[in-house]
């Protein structure tokens, strides 16, 4: 079976990410589609198994087999927790629909450190910018301060917020570079310092639910060699 046959056949969960998802899209904003796949049973029985990740069929287009996706969610992938609250659901089947309705399963206090630590590699990387390329892409640091405000709220709360609504325009600010870098800077260790405050006393589970998850899995992979046989 080809790896976009997997795509285009088997899909059970798909959504647009990105400055859209995010509510951060200006008219030059590319549309990213991301989605989750369910390879059928039958393909892991070979020596050969199925990808656990394709690109495309089409531009800016990424899915995950569904058992590699399960398994990022509950290590807290801030990419993979944020794709699985997209407020922007393109297609979701029954199967989707179960994956949509363990969204809790997956949060756990270990977005504190997964989150925060994601974006303090991104702000080594804006550094790397000012000495590869002599100025700060000031897109990444404003998805930064994004994400570090998604991480605080999250554990503040234990609820993910994807679009950063009212925070709109100030992020754009950001982008547009015309915001200091002291200031950002003063930002994200404020967020930064936030963020370990709301980890201490969370709602948030301090562990994922594992065996949910796992449950729905092995369910899910039974019915397809039943349905496949």
């Amino acid at each position: 079976m080809r790896p976009e046959s997997l795509v285009t056949d088997h899909t059970i969960y798909a959504c647009v990410m990105g400055s859209r998802a995010f509510g951060l899209a200006t008219e030059a904003s590319d549309t990213d589609l991301r989605g989750v796949f369910l390879a059928p049973t039958p393909l892991f029985w070979g020596f050969d198994k199925p990808p656990t990740h394709v690109e495309g069929p089409t531009e800016e287009q990424f899915s995950w087999e569904l058992e590699r996706f399960c398994e990022l969610a509950l290590r807290g992938n801030p990419n993979i927790l944020e794709c699985l609250h997209s407020p922007l659901v393109e297609y979701a089947d029954a199967t989707g629909h179960e994956l949509l309705a363990l969204r809790d399963a997956f949060l756990s206090r270990r977005v504190h450190e997964t989150f925060v630590g994601y974006a303090h590699g991104q702000r080594r990387k804006l550094d790397v910018d000012v000495r590869t390329h002599g100025a700060r892409r000031w897109k990444h640091a404003m998805h930064l301060l994004r994400l570090l405000t998604s991480a605080r709220d999250l554990l503040r709360t234990g609820a993910l917020m994807v679009d950063v609504g009212e925070r709109r325009e100030e992020l754009l600010e950001v982008k547009r570079g015309e915001v200091p870098w002291h200031e950002v800077e003063t930002r994200m260790k404020r967020l930064t310092a936030e963020a370990g405050e709301a980890a201490a006393h969370s709602p948030l589970p301090k562990e994922p639910d594992r065996r949910r998850v796992e449950d729905f899995l092995v369910r899910t992979r039974r019915v397809s060699a039943l349905r496949t046989a």
